[in-house]
């Protein structure tokens, strides 16, 4: 027997949910999360402007120390840090700096990932030198895959929390869910055997003792029934089987939907006018295409006045099939809405409302153009152009 996906699915609910609760709650926990982060940049920053300040002034006292006896001045060199002298004039004295500072008033400087201190210096002092540049060369990255790490394992344990919470909660919907999906594929089984026999016996009544309006009143509303059998069987498996095409010929197939029909159109003295090109072949799934035709002369003939005559046509339009059914009868009020599953404008009509979706699926599947007219109080028209192949 086939799975339903009618009613409701308790994996994909969980999953869907569980991802939409944890990204809420993680947005939530971001702001938080982001000023954290934001004081360990200045911490950081802060840290690298106490280093700055600690090798510029171990740089002055080494300047200081230095006696004009000795010939030969070492400037100090550190692995993590550079630094520079220049005079008033901004006149390089010296530097073990690789880049060019795009400043050099007084303050702490950021400039990519270089970080630089600029220190003013007494004039005549240190060599001449009026300022001190020092300068190292600093990234945050461990703060900032810090706050990514936290940020996923956030995620991720609010993923799992979710999902576990609403897979129980979910629980009880799975249970009826299956409870109605076994319903569903019952009811479906212990239709068709009546329904076939129904259909059978008064075929064989009929042959034996002729045809009466009474008999054609139960034929009739087991054709409609039949109808809605094949769909909800239909959207049953749909998803579960892959339909085989075929090559079809479309005006053979046509005539015997409509010869199928006629029973149902006579109880309302309904005139199905024909019109269909012979010789039509077309390659397509017989099982789509009943559905396409069965739900369209169906409603047409279900929402026609008494007294009137139904359309239907099959022909050739520059190479490409054009199947087109018109009624006059009720119209439609809202032709965007008939495809909605469940809607049904006309509530005494009865039905379930899934025909026509069945329909707009199909044609949306197999690229089939789908047109329909409609003047309320006058009449519908539905054209079907399959694809040229």
């Amino acid at each position: 027997m086939w799975d339903t996906v009618l009613i409701f699915d308790a994996r994909k609910f969980a999953r869907k949910y569980a991802i939409i609760y944890s990204l809420v709650l993680a947005v939530l926990l971001i702001v938080p999360l982001i000023t954290y982060v934001g004081l360990l940049l200045q911490i950081d920053e802060a840290k690298v402007k106490l280093s700055l300040d600690s090798k510029a002034k171990e740089i002055m006292l080494s300047m200081q120390n230095y006696k004009n006896s000795d010939k030969i001045y070492h400037f100090p060199r550190y692995k993590e840090y550079s630094a520079a002298l220049y005079d008033e004039r901004y006149k390089t004295i010296f530097s073990t700096l690789d880049f060019k500072p795009n400043t050099l008033t007084e303050g702490f400087h950021h400039y990519a990932n270089r970080y630089y201190y600029v220190y003013p210096l007494p004039k005549g002092y240190y060599f001449g030198a009026s300022i001190l540049l020092v300068e190292t060369v600093h990234t945050s990255s461990s703060i900032y895959l810090y706050a990514f790490s936290v940020l996923i394992a956030i995620f991720i344990a609010l993923f799992i929390f979710s999902l576990l919470l609403l897979r129980n909660f979910s629980v009880p919907f799975e249970k009826l869910n299956r409870q109605l999906d076994n319903f569903i594929k019952d009811s479906m089984h212990e239709i068709n055997t009546p329904l076939s026999i129904i259909n059978l016996n008064v075929d064989l009544f009929v042959g034996k003792n002729g045809d009466n309006k009474y008999l054609s009143r139960i034929k009739s509303a087991s054709k409609t029934l039949a109808t809605i059998y094949n769909d909800m069987d239909y959207l049953i498996k749909q998803g579960r089987i892959e339909y085989t095409k075929k090559m079809i010929d479309m005006g053979e197939f046509v005539q015997n939907r409509v010869d199928y029909f006629q029973e149902v159109a006579n109880l309302k003295n309904i005139v199905l006018d024909i019109h269909i090109e012979n010789g039509v072949m077309y390659h397509c799934s017989k099982t789509k295409l009943q559905r396409i035709v069965d739900n369209t002369i169906s409603n047409a003939i279900k929402y026609s006045n008494n007294d009137t005559r139904v359309l239907i046509s099959l022909r050739l339009v520059e190479g490409r099939v054009v199947f087109e059914v018109e009624d006059h009868g009720v119209g439609i009020k809202n032709v965007q809405k008939i495809f909605s599953r469940y809607y049904r404008e006309d509530e005494a009509k009865g039905g379930f409302g899934i025909g026509l979706n069945i329909v707009k699926q199909i044609t949306e599947e197999e690229h089939i153009g789908l047109d329909v007219k409609s003047i309320p109080g006058k009449g519908t028209t539905f054209t079907y152009t399959f694809p040229s192949q």
